[in-house]
């Protein structure tokens, strides 16, 4: 499935492209490249200097986090595998699950079953997940936040190439032929600044917490489903109870 965020972002794009072409104007018109480093490299700059350097070092998972797969889509998969687990829990004990733990891909859930398999208790189990569960979402609100200041940062750039364009026409104020053009060209930096905050760093900062939010609720339920399997809680009504964190619609789909 194609992420939502290029549908949202070619959408955007295109529509902003149609109206150039009804209106008769190219769309390679805007393309300059002064204008376009200007308010690229200056926004992402700016958004640095505000950063720690350690933050840097994770660019690269930001942008998976914000093109790659929407979040939540593994929550059935999960569901199942913690009925799975709860049910050999059930009828081996605790011990047995310590191969089968080897073999999960999730890495929350692997380490709660170990916890749960080191025979800690119950409570520490819990608070040891909810502690990285906040120290996740933290870290994601980083990523989110540093888009939003990159969509704040950048009309704002966008103005000071323009300003800087408007003195150049000042210059050339002698020659009329030649004011059209650069004038034309001045007001480029603008529209650039406002539309990379508005079609693509502002919804990328939106997309992450959104992601955010979707992956701090699988590992609630994660959570909930270790605790359950420690406590010995029946299958079924571990099914339930998981089901029931879940949206109505979600729910649906998981127990089809």
């Amino acid at each position: 499935m194609i992420p939502a965020t290029f549908v949202g972002m070619a959408l955007a794009l295109g529509s902003l492209i149609a109206m150039m072409l009804l209106e008769g104007s190219s769309p390679l018109a805007v393309v300059l490249l002064p204008p376009l480093v200007l308010v690229f490299g200056a926004t992402f700059g700016a958004a640095v200097a505000g950063s720690a350097m350690a933050d840097l070092r994770k660019l690269g998972s930001w942008f998976r986090m914000a093109f790659g797969p929407d979040g939540g889509s593994t929550t059935g998969s999960l569901i199942a595998q913690l009925v799975e687990l709860a049910t050999m829990a059930r009828k081996e004990g605790m011990l047995p699950l310590e191969n089968r733990a080897r073999t999960v891909e999730d890495p929350f859930l692997r380490r709660g079953l170990q916890l749960a398999i080191d025979a800690v208790p119950m409570e520490q189990v819990r608070h040891v997940l909810e502690r990285e569960i906040e120290a996740t979402r933290s870290d994601d609100l980083v990523a989110a936040r540093f888009f939003a200041k990159m969509g704040g940062y950048a009309p704002t750039i966008g103005i000071i190439g323009t300003v800087v364009g408007l003195v150049q026409v000042l210059k050339s104020l002698q020659d009329p032929t030649v004011l059209g053009p650069l004038v034309a060209s001045a007001f480029v930096a603008t529209l650039w600044g406002v539309l990379s905050a508005n079609f693509i760093w502002l919804p990328i900062s939106v997309k992450i917490r959104r992601n955010a939010d979707l992956r701090a609720a699988e590992m609630e339920l994660v959570l909930e489903g270790v605790c359950e399997i420690l406590a010995g809680t029946n299958p079924r009504a571990l099914r339930q109870k998981l089901q029931a964190m879940l949206p109505p619609s979600e729910a649906q789909l998981s127990a089809a």
